[in-house]
């Protein structure tokens, strides 16, 4: 059997779309996920791309994704990585692709002088916090994790400059 982790390329769009949809499935929120094809495409490939990715495969099969986007440590001075979904696909699991895709994004950030590699998970998904503990994690509890989307951001957006204090 062999495995091999690669980055996403043109023509990955719609394992990812599918994959993304899974994920969904299994976060229990199938229904808020509308991602396409095209917006994929353009968050990678576009002229400035937003998104950037990973893909394991076994056999040649795409069995995980890892799809992420670089930030910035003000206080570090130095660009990062923020892991926005680690997926592997059920009849793949427990086979070390999750692992594998941290390893690959954590050299990344060895080699370009990037301070951290950061992610967010599910307080009830404890395979994935075990396995985030087992690889040197650390909960990052004293922070809260605020949104703002849908109506909320338009609403905000809205606003009056005056409003905002500027």
């Amino acid at each position: 059997m062999s495995e091999s982790i690669r980055r996403v390329r043109r023509g990955d769009e719609a394992e990812l779309v599918a994959m993304i949809g899974e994920l969904a499935e299994f976060e229990h929120a199938a229904d808020e996920c509308t991602v396409t094809e095209t917006q994929l495409a353009d968050a990678l490939f576009g002229p400035d791309p937003t998104l950037h990715g990973h893909i394991a495969e076994v056999d040649g099969q795409a069995a995980a994704m890892a799809l992420w986007f670089r930030n910035f440590s003000t206080w570090d001075g130095a660009a990062g990585i923020y892991l926005e979904d680690l997926f592997v696909r059920a009849r793949f699991r427990r086979r070390g692709l999750a692992r594998k895709l941290l390893a690959t994004l954590a050299r990344g950030c060895v080699e370009h002088g990037y301070s951290r590699l950061s992610w967010a998970v599910l307080d009830w998904n404890v395979n994935a916090i075990a396995l985030y503990d087992g690889v040197g994690g650390k909960p990052q509890s004293e922070w809260i994790t605020y949104r703002v989307s849908g109506p909320e951001l338009s609403a905000l957006a809205s606003r009056e400059n005056s409003e905002s204090g500027s």
